[in-house]
């Protein structure tokens, strides 16, 4: 028998005032990010400082926030955007993006390299390590909120998801939870794994973006694409899927670059 998805959204509800699982999820996101950041401080070939590492996802979260929340409203429900403004500060309705999020981290770092005079790559190598942290965290909430939910399948791990978007009898596949498998504990794992050595700048940061390319790309073939876009094209791309693509081209061209710099 499938099991039976039932989770309430809402962790704690304080008279008129509910914390939602969704938000628990960011703040321990962010929490271990620092924590991971701060530890990794401490290795010598590290060029980082506790306080700087608090600066740096300081000012990731505030790119995340925004730009997850831009980005959903432009890439993935402009519509609605359009027809209410209001909506882009509504975040409690949800609707956050990893590809807007994505920019709006990518813009923080370079702001926050303007001010600490660090190379941009150097910023984007060191902070990619720790983003798996919240890439995990954030599907869990995904998960918690029943949403971003698979196709019909008959696995033994397929689930019924009872709250959410996805209310149905109708087994599927936990495609958040494979998301926060690859995106979050694998993707970590091999980046982890690679910063413990000094490497070219711009290596890592290259093996996040084609990864996490990968994996998201692979994941969108069996998750249901958001129900006021549709397939994108051929009936089978999505738009996490267009997303994506540019990504892993991004992350070539980085490592490539990075293996130019280590031979000159």
């Amino acid at each position: 028998m499938a099991y039976i998805h039932n989770i309430d959204p809402i962790a704690v509800s304080l008279g008129p005032l509910d914390i939602h699982w969704y938000g628990i999820m960011y703040l321990l996101g962010f929490a271990g990010a620092w924590w991971l950041g701060v530890h990794r401080s401490k290795q010598a070939h590290v060029d980082w400082t506790a306080e700087q590492v608090g600066d740096v996802i300081f000012y990731g979260a505030m790119g995340v926030i925004v730009g997850g929340r831009l980005g959903y409203m432009l890439f993935y429900d402009f519509a609605s955007l359009a027809a209410d403004p209001s909506r882009i500060i509504r975040i409690w309705e949800g609707g956050m993006s990893f590809h807007g999020g994505l920019i709006g981290g990518i813009i923080a770092m370079w702001l926050f390299g303007r001010k600490t005079n660090k190379h941009f790559l150097q910023i984007t190598d060191f902070v990619a390590v720790l983003t798996p942290i919240g890439l995990f965290t954030g599907r869990i909430g995904n998960f918690i909120n029943g949403e971003l939910w698979g196709k019909a399948s008959n696995v033994p791990w397929a689930m019924i998801f009872e709250t959410g978007k996805a209310a149905t009898n109708v087994p599927r596949h936990p495609s958040m939870l494979y998301e926060a498998a690859l995106e979050g504990l694998v993707l970590f794992a091999i980046l982890f794994l690679v910063s413990r050595r000094s490497h070219p700048v711009g290596l890592i940061s290259g093996l996040f973006f084609i990864f996490y390319g990968i994996f998201r790309f692979a994941v969108e073939f069996i998750r249901i694409p958001d129900e006021h876009l549709g397939y994108r094209a051929f009936d089978w791309l999505t738009q996490g899927q267009i997303l994506s693509a540019p990504m892993i081209l991004l992350g070539l061209w980085l490592i490539v670059s990075s293996q130019k710099q280590k031979a000159a």
